[in-house]
């Protein structure tokens, strides 16, 4: 049986990755002032940055709307016999109860919600393309997926509260007051709503450390087949040290990747993050 892997652009996976997995990719689309780009495509971080540096607005995303599901999904079923696909939260998005409403009007079309986002939702997406290779159908597939969806570790550290301030999610004092003491605020993705969980202080390649160290001792039965280090922006330094505690923890493939439009509109940046499925097998 032939099965399609897909996801929204949310996914943050560069073209490299997406061929290597199979996975296919509806865009979202990103508004800057008045104008619609297309998430991966003709819009970037860097873009997204100097709009925000010059209007002091955040970008907006357009939901992606049942119809446009329906007729993505069916073109992926001219070349395959059944399509699992992996949305972003519905905590974060209404495009996710759109995706599910249009696979639910399909046949062999499967939604699911992995109350994630970024390579969070890459870690499902390439589990699921592993056990379609292996035979599974895509029932098992979904099921099997959807028991792995709580023990995904999505989680990033920010520099500044900026963003965070001005899409509502933090006052002004509090904002300036963290980013007077350098406080770096630690977002992690629980229940598929994205909260501060623990603030770290000071230079960011020494907070890096901290914090990669402190998620796997919190999270610590990861399944160590593979790790993502992924980040708006970052120094080489950030990069390599994030990528040292993977490397050291034992995770057999390391990826890095650039987080797109979602992360990008939250967090602004030089916000990085560790990212893996924490369900191996307990020592």
């Amino acid at each position: 049986m032939k099965i399609a892997v897909s996801a929204e652009s949310t996914i943050d996976l560069p073209q490299d990755l997406l061929k290597k997995y199979d996975i296919h990719v509806i865009p979202y689309r990103i508004i800057l002032g008045g104008e619609e780009y297309t998430d991966g495509v003709d819009v970037n971080p860097q873009k997204i940055f100097e709009f925000v540096e010059k209007t002091k607005v955040l970008p907006k995303t357009s939901a992606i709307n049942e119809e446009d599901y329906k007729e993505y999904f069916g073109e992926l079923l001219k070349n395959y016999d059944a399509v699992v696909h992996f949305c972003l939260s519905s905590k974060i998005s209404s495009a996710c109860g759109n995706a599910v409403r249009a696979a639910e009007q399909m046949k062999n079309v499967y939604a699911v919600d992995t109350q994630s986002l970024s390579t969070g939702i890459a870690l499902l997406a390439i589990y699921a393309r592993k056990l379609a290779q292996d035979g599974a159908k895509p029932e098992e597939i979904v099921r099997r997926c959807q028991e792995r969806v709580p023990h995904v570790q999505a989680s990033f550290v920010i520099k500044k509260l900026d963003y965070l301030y001005k899409g509502g999610r933090c006052s002004a004092l509090a904002m300036f007051g963290a980013n007077l003491m350098q406080i770096r605020p630690q977002i992690l993705l629980k229940n598929g709503a994205m909260g501060v969980h623990k603030k770290y202080i000071g230079n960011m390649e020494r907070v890096i450390a901290k914090y990669c160290k402190d998620t796997l001792d919190e999270f610590n039965t990861p399944d160590l087949s593979v790790g993502f280090v992924t980040y708006t922006t970052a120094t080489p330094e950030m990069v390599a040290t994030a990528k040292k505690v993977l490397e050291e923890k034992g995770f057999k493939e390391i990826y890095e990747t650039t987080a797109g439009g979602t992360i990008t509109s939250h967090c602004g940046e030089n916000t990085l993050g560790i990212l893996y499925i924490n369900d191996g097998n307990r020592e």
